[in-house]
């Protein structure tokens, strides 16, 4: 709904949101109420003043976010701009990508850490869940049960779906006129400016949650790119890692089980 990036803190009705979220005709079979919550990665750079009148409004609230690669975010919103400037990716210049990849909307999107600690900084770090897209990728059975714990909701109709339904690939509809971009490659003339401004916020994310997320600085298994980039990178990120590890002594931040408004980035 972009509720709430829609809305200026003093116009807020947040009553009319709640009860949006809770509609009384939304039940089960059996009569349980189905909770529900909302989506967008808007929600992920809310300012701290937004942050707060939605804390003042449901305080015991869960919430959820998904980080993926940040320079494959950047990369996918930059395609999702080609379609609204009507424009195909042959058509575009590294110009015109590089431009899009510095605008403050998409360096804020990739700024994960911040989005994080701005949110930390209003409600409890174990209301906040934080989830991998690799993650939902190679073991989506044991997201959805630490959501589900984490939501405290019943995970009974998870663990009731087969191994196809669950591995199944869900894409929304992309609208009229729209191209589905997904499957084209990051340009190897693009991958060391995306690097160069996302490489040592990756190193710390890792350490601050305590994850190894120096996949994340390798360029995508394309054969454009030179084998010897992808060495040099990851030994670089490995070293970069364990100093940062060494300089800062920052224990791994403290969240609940791997996780009711989710902040998708």
């Amino acid at each position: 709904m972009h509720f709430w990036n829609r809305h200026h803190h003093g116009e807020v009705d947040g009553p009319q949101w709640v009860n949006k979220l809770q509609s009384e005709v939304r039940h089960h079979p059996d009569g349980r109420p189905i909770l529900t919550g909302e989506m967008t990665p808007a929600y992920a750079i809310l300012p701290r003043e937004t942050i707060a009148a939605v804390h003042e409004l449901c305080p015991r609230i869960r919430l959820f976010i998904v980080l993926r690669n940040p320079i494959e975010r950047a990369w996918s919103a930059a395609l999702m701009g080609l379609n609204r400037c009507q424009i195909e990716e042959h058509e575009a210049s590294d110009q015109w990508f590089i431009d899009n990849f510095f605008s403050q909307q998409s360096r804020q999107r990739g700024d994960y850490l911040a989005c994080i600690r701005r949110w930390q900084s209003v409600f409890a770090a174990q209301q906040l869940l934080i989830l991998f897209t690799e993650d939902i990728a190679v073991q989506p059975r044991s997201v959805l049960q630490s959501l589900a714990n984490h939501l405290a909701i019943e995970p009974g109709p998870f663990e009731r779906l087969s191994d196809a339904q669950i591995h199944a690939r869900v894409v929304p509809d992309l609208g009229v006129g729209c191209s589905d971009r997904r499957r084209l490659q990051l340009r190897p003339s693009l991958f060391a400016v995306l690097h160069e401004l996302y490489g040592s916020s990756i190193d710390q994310l890792a350490v601050a949650l305590g994850r190894d997320l120096r996949h994340w600085h390798r360029p995508p298994q394309c054969e454009d790119f030179p084998k010897a980039h992808v060495v040099a990178t990851g030994s670089a990120s490995l070293s970069t890692y364990l100093s940062l590890r060494q300089t800062l002594r920052t224990p791994p931040m403290t969240v609940a089980a791997p996780s009711a408004m989710p902040l998708d980035v």
